[in-house]
């Protein structure tokens, strides 16, 4: 079949050319009417787009943003676990008076306590009065005073000691002291006297007189001569048994309070003793019965003690500073008794176990690791017996070495915890 230009010619150009399309003639559906080329939407030029300005502020914001924190959150730190060690203890030890490698110190503390008994009965009493003076030394060197020695008040009265004692010399400007009980020279309540000061006449035209002195901060008590109430020996011994079982409780909570901080009373090395007061009238027909509990203690700084018993149990240890972390299963056991006051040596055995803490110096090991990489630090690190294990940061994640500069890095160190 010929074709002329028409069927040549699509419709849309046809059209554009100002040619009139015929219809369509044929059967079937009509179809649609053809849109003009200049009617039609032009898509958008791709060498036109514009840059997304906004999106990359944003984006750099963020990225500062970013970056700042990661500075603002830098810095290095060291996070150290203390070395624990449980040591098996089983040996001799000599301790020494308020100095050396292990010294050690005398704690006294003194209770007292009455209860009320209806009389039974009555009795002349000639009865002296007594009570606790403090014995004090300007002296370097101790002083010893025989029994008997005699302290006098300025009205007078005398007093005495029952048996020899030994006052230390005086340490670092302050005056020895020895605390001890003294007796009225005769019965009587004029006796019954309140604080007061004491001279020793026996030291008179010396020079000594002025450097050993004593001193009281209660009354004198118990003095009396004539009639008074009284009990039998039967209910005497019966509260004495009370108030002694009394004062057992109370003296072991009271050497507790009194240990000196940074030191440590080891089972074993505390004794208590009782010494019955005198009587004295209660209200109405009573008599009042009293005990006095003394309880001495010989106590030793923990950080010393811990010391020794390392340098005898730990073959490695070489004199860091060590603690206790737990001492309750030590059991101290004396060469023949606790020491007296103004004794110089104390010797005594250990045994059974305690737990050692290893001290950290946390400037020392900002000073080791400063400007050092953190492998290398860390490899330092594992040859400090001090250090069980540690934990080396540093901030932002791609700086590995720590500051030149230790104060810069923050040490931390975790103890293990106490065993109860």
């Amino acid at each position: 079949m010929q074709k002329n230009l028409n069927d040549i010619i699509p419709p849309s150009r046809r059209r554009a050319l100002g040619e009139e399309i015929p219809s369509y003639t044929s059967s079937g559906p009509t179809p649609p009417p053809i849109r003009p080329q200049f009617d039609r939407p032009v898509p958008p030029s791709r060498g036109g787009r514009s840059f997304p300005v906004k999106t990359a502020v944003i984006a750099l914001v963020v990225v500062l943003a970013s970056v700042g924190l990661l500075f603002a959150f830098s810095g290095s730190e060291v996070k150290v676990t203390a070395t624990e060690n449980t040591a098996s203890v089983a040996g001799d030890f000599i301790a020494t008076a308020s100095s050396g490698d292990l010294p050690f110190e005398i704690l006294t503390v003194e209770r007292v306590a009455s209860v009320a008994v209806p009389s039974e009965g009555t009795e002349n009493v000639n009865q002296s009065a007594q009570g606790t003076i403090v014995i004090e030394n300007k002296q370097e060197t101790p002083q010893q005073l025989i029994k008997n020695t005699r302290f006098e008040t300025p009205d007078g009265l005398i007093f005495r000691i029952r048996d020899s004692v030994t006052i230390p010399g005086a340490r670092n400007g302050a005056p020895g002291t020895l605390e001890t009980t003294v007796y009225a020279d005769a019965a009587g309540e004029n006796y019954n006297i309140g604080p007061s000061t004491f001279t020793l006449p026996g030291l008179a035209g010396s020079a000594t007189f002025t450097q050993v002195t004593a001193r009281s901060s209660e009354a004198m008590k118990g003095g009396f001569a004539g009639p008074r109430p009284s009990v039998g020996q039967a209910t005497r011994d019966a509260k004495s048994g009370e108030l002694r079982a009394k004062l057992t409780g109370d003296m072991d909570a009271a050497l507790i309070e009194a240990v000196p901080e940074g030191y440590v009373l080891i089972n074993g090395a505390s004794r208590v003793s009782y010494e019955p007061q005198p009587d004295s009238a209660g209200a109405g027909n009573n008599v009042e019965l009293s005990e006095k509990a003394i309880a001495t203690a010989v106590v030793f700084p923990e950080t010393a003690l811990a010391r020794a018993i390392a340098l005898q149990t730990n073959g490695s240890y070489s004199g860091q500073t060590v603690t206790f972390s737990n001492s309750e299963g030590l059991t101290l056991t004396p060469v023949g008794d606790l020491p007296q006051p103004g004794a110089t040596e104390f010797a005594f055995t250990l045994n059974g176990s305690a737990t050692i803490l290893w001290a950290v110096d946390t400037a020392k090991i900002a000073a080791a690791v400063a400007g050092k990489p953190r492998e290398s630090a860390k490899t330092l690190l594992a040859g400090f017996p001090e250090v069980d294990s540690a934990e080396l940061i540093t901030r932002p994640f791609w700086n590995t070495s720590f500051p030149d500069d230790p104060e810069k890095i923050e040490v931390t160190v975790t103890n293990p915890p106490k065993t109860p």
